[in-house]
């Protein structure tokens, strides 16, 4: 009988408190097509070059660790053919991985800042073209590194034609360049 109470009065708590698993303010319509590839077997950095080549006008990056040169290539494409490429990089993997790509990015012209408001910047973002009528969103626990393509077990999707998503993913990307600072000299 008490046990049963108990359990009762918990519901009852509960029942006050506000849902933390499921926010309705972080759903969009499905709409679009969605590209996926697994890693080691797909090739996913296929898929994320050929979302940055599709560019129009607008690509906006935040990568963990970054080391894989055909993305990175991609991006000093897409600058070098007018489209407005920004890069957020976690500043740790800047420091620790020699090896990174992100000062090449840099010295390509393309303006790469780091967040440092974070244990990690984490993220494995790249949205292109949020504004146009066929926006694409490249995410997934895909770093844009050698390893995440030949090593680890990976995934990438390419959300496209989705605008509100892309918008959100957008507006996600501007609240983490705010705080985020220019890439140091000696990282270029």
């Amino acid at each position: 009988m008490k046990a049963g109470l108990m359990l009762i009065a918990v519901a009852g708590l509960l029942a006050n408190e506000p849902a933390l698993a499921l926010d309705a303010s972080g759903e969009v319509q499905a709409t679009g097509t969605i590209a996926y590839a697994f890693s080691p077997d797909g090739n996913a950095a296929a898929l994320a070059i050929a979302a940055i080549d599709s560019a129009r006008a607008q690509v906006r990056v935040q990568a963990f660790s970054f080391t894989h040169a055909g993305i990175a290539q991609a991006l000093a494409r897409a600058h070098r053919r007018g489209v407005d490429v920004v890069v957020l990089a976690d500043p740790e993997q800047v420091e620790l991985i020699g090896h990174n790509v992100v000062g090449t990015i840099a010295a390509a012209g393309v303006p790469v800042f780091v967040d440092p408001a974070h244990a990690a910047a984490h993220d494995k973002v790249i949205v292109v073209d949020a504004d146009a009528t066929d926006p694409a969103v490249v995410t997934g626990s895909f770093n844009f590194t050698f390893a995440a393509q030949h090593r680890n077990a990976e995934n990438l999707l390419v959300l496209r034609g989705n605008r509100a998503l892309a918008q959100a993913y957008l507006e996600n990307w501007n609240r983490h360049r705010a705080h985020s600072a220019p890439l140091r000299p000696e990282h270029r």
